[in-house]
């Protein structure tokens, strides 16, 4: 015979208020080369918004994001105008990943590339979750002098 429960709650008519989610930037500026394809993230070598305009050069920043496990985040690079395969001016790239975990790490960054003098000037790398703003910053790509 099944039984039946009843969610019973001290005060009539409250709604269970859901756990709230909480981000933060970890860490910024230039980082161990990252493989894609590995679980770990990259390493900080240096705190920085000035990026050096070298070949390999790797930048961006790791967000730490808690309590949204299956949630979907989008993330945006604006760059600077540059070609793309067809010659016509690169759009931002932008994607989305869900997150994992409910204590979850997130690198978003980005690779300097020949030519580079093309690659110089702001990147503004952005994460949202359903329409707000989690992290946002710009960096500056400068050429060597």
């Amino acid at each position: 015979m099944p039984v039946e429960l009843e969610l019973i709650s001290a005060n009539p008519g409250e709604v269970m208020a859901k756990p709230k989610i909480t981000w933060k930037m970890q860490s910024w500026g230039l980082y161990t080369a990252w493989d894609r394809q590995a679980k770990a993230l990259p390493e900080i070598q240096e705190f920085t918004e000035e990026i050096p305009a070298i070949p390999g050069v790797e930048f961006g920043y790791i967000l730490q994001i808690k309590k949204a496990r299956g949630k979907q985040i989008n993330f945006t690079i604006e760059h600077p105008p540059f070609p793309d395969k067809d010659g016509q001016s690169a759009p931002p790239f932008t994607g989305e990943v869900y997150v994992r975990s409910n204590d979850w790490q997130f690198f978003l960054g980005d690779t300097v590339w020949e030519p580079v003098t093309d690659k110089c000037g702001p990147w503004r790398l952005i994460v949202e979750l359903e329409g707000e703003i989690m992290a946002d910053k710009t960096f500056l790509i400068v050429e060597e002098s």
